[in-house]
């Protein structure tokens, strides 16, 4: 994916910057913090709308850039606000892991002056298209960032899910569930069911399935110019295919899951300080090393 400048580093740096305020209000910690922080953003930009609902159509709103407070999961929310209209994110984190919200507020407030100067890069990563197709026709469509999952739901008996990549039966899974994610959704839902850690600039999908009956089954990772589709044989009364971590529709054994790459790109601001490796050591407390314990 491409690293860049942002739009506004070649700006008089006189013009200030357009931007939106957005959370995850039903937490109170979010909405003090986005009392507390609001004027000291306004000291470097305009916030020309906020909602820490999470219920706007910010699909044709115009803004520089989008501060996210709350975590990953607001910052999941607010992608799918904006659709086709992806606007800069800065996430910060006020949550546990925050692969994503990687800033602090203390930082946020530090770091703000040089967003605002264009001192940062704008990496667009991989978004998806999920569509359910039944009879040639999509039923329901949605865009994601993280993954797209067929869970077996009750009454929780196995499935068998076929794969298919551009058209090709691949296998078919006996699992408790699939899951074709993006490398940013690598370290989410993915990595608690056993797969690989994938760089999240990288343009690929990850295909695994959950706690798969045959132990010779691993997951794979394969290019994300392809289309997948998955088919649940005969799912179970409230099999369902979830969206990051939402749910999208039940399923029924004449529907097709189709995933494939999509044309909105979504866009994280990155400054100074914060590595990729450097996220993974902290967040997954890779300690390099066994320590003894002292007698």
């Amino acid at each position: 994916m491409n690293s860049n400048q942002p739009d506004w580093a070649k700006r008089d740096p006189d013009q200030r910057l357009s931007v939106l305020l957005l959370g995850t209000g039903d937490r109170p910690d979010v909405l003090q913090e986005a009392k507390r922080i609001r004027p000291l953003v306004e000291q470097h930009a305009d916030i020309v709308l906020t909602d820490l609902a999470g219920t706007k159509n910010l699909n044709s709103v115009e803004a520089d850039l989008a501060i996210v407070l709350g975590g990953d999961g607001s910052i999941l929310r607010a992608a799918n606000q904006m659709g086709q209209n992806q606007l800069p994110v800065l996430g910060v984190n006020m949550g546990k892991l925050g692969f994503l919200a990687d800033l602090s507020s203390d930082e946020l407030l530090q770091v703000l002056p040089e967003v605002c100067s264009g001192d940062c890069r704008v990496v667009e990563h991989l978004m998806f298209q999920c569509s359910v197709v039944r009879d040639g026709q999509v039923r329901v469509e949605q865009l994601g960032l993280n993954e797209a999952a067929i869970m077996a739901g009750p009454p929780f008996t196995i499935l068998d899910v076929d794969l298919y990549v551009d058209s090709e039966l691949v296998t078919t899974y006996s699992c408790d569930g699939l899951i074709i994610s993006t490398p940013v959704g690598s370290t989410a839902h993915s990595l608690s069911a056993g797969g690989p850690i994938v760089r999240k600039n990288l343009q690929a999908f990850v295909i695994l399935p959950i706690s798969p009956h045959t132990l010779t089954v691993r997951p794979v990772v394969d290019t994300a110019d392809r289309v997948y589709e998955m088919a649940v044989r005969q799912p179970n009364e409230h099999t369902s295919v979830v969206v990051d971590g939402r749910m999208m529709c039940s399923l029924t054994s004449d529907d097709r899951v189709r995933v494939q790459r999509s044309p909105a790109r979504f866009q994280l601001i990155e400054v100074a300080g914060h590595s990729y490796y450097q996220t993974l050591r902290e967040k997954l407390d890779w300690g390099g090393r066994i320590r003894r314990r002292k007698d």
